[in-house]
């Protein structure tokens, strides 16, 4: 089994990687592969809505010029998925958005290629406006007829600058419960 987490923070070593390190931990303690899957800092672009991925009916999007198409194949490759932003004005990342708006939408349109994966947000946040986020990726989950995992409280974590996740106890435990449930779940699928 594998899980892939999109880090639409263009911190490589930020507040939200240190968040899917912490979800990593417990999948990897049962034995699951993950990969992290850098998206902030490249420019991509959102859809624009040309249609040829409902014509051409191989799985692409017809935009090549950034890694989408090679995102949205480790995802159809994945059996669980963490998309993971920060919180920018209320919301997600604008890689964020053109990941769930892309992939969403050539997976959906080529035989709703990501159903019954498992899937769940991670969200960094300064003070407040999280939920929004959080919102807006579990929305790709629910479009997408994929299994959405919980934990013991939103998952998110507080923190401004590097680092400062780590001190937030709380968010830190949700993350490894995320994990947990995480790997519960792909192992009672995978039965």
């Amino acid at each position: 089994m594998k899980v892939v987490a999109f880090n639409a923070s263009p911190h490589r070593d930020g507040n939200t990687v240190r968040l899917i390190r912490q979800v990593f931990e417990p999948l990897q303690e049962a034995g699951i592969e993950t990969e992290l899957v850098q998206v902030g800092g490249h420019t991509v672009r959102g859809c624009m809505a040309c249609m040829r991925c409902t014509e051409t009916g191989d799985g692409c999007c017809a935009g090549t010029s950034d890694p989408m198409n090679e995102w949205i194949e480790k995802m159809r490759q994945a059996d669980g998925i963490i998309l993971a932003s920060p919180t920018y004005f209320a919301d997600v990342t604008p890689e964020m958005k053109a990941l769930i708006d892309r992939a969403g939408f050539v997976t959906r349109v080529n035989g709703t290629q990501l159903r019954r994966k498992v899937g769940a947000a991670v969200v960094a946040v300064r003070r407040a406006g999280a939920i929004h986020a959080y919102d807006t990726i579990n929305h790709f989950f629910g479009i997408n007829e994929m299994i959405t995992v919980g934990s013991s409280y939103w998952n998110l974590g507080i923190g401004r600058l590097p680092g400062e996740v780590e001190e937030d106890a709380e968010g830190l435990t949700t993350m490894t419960n995320l994990g947990r449930n995480m790997a519960w779940l792909l192992g009672r699928l995978a039965d």
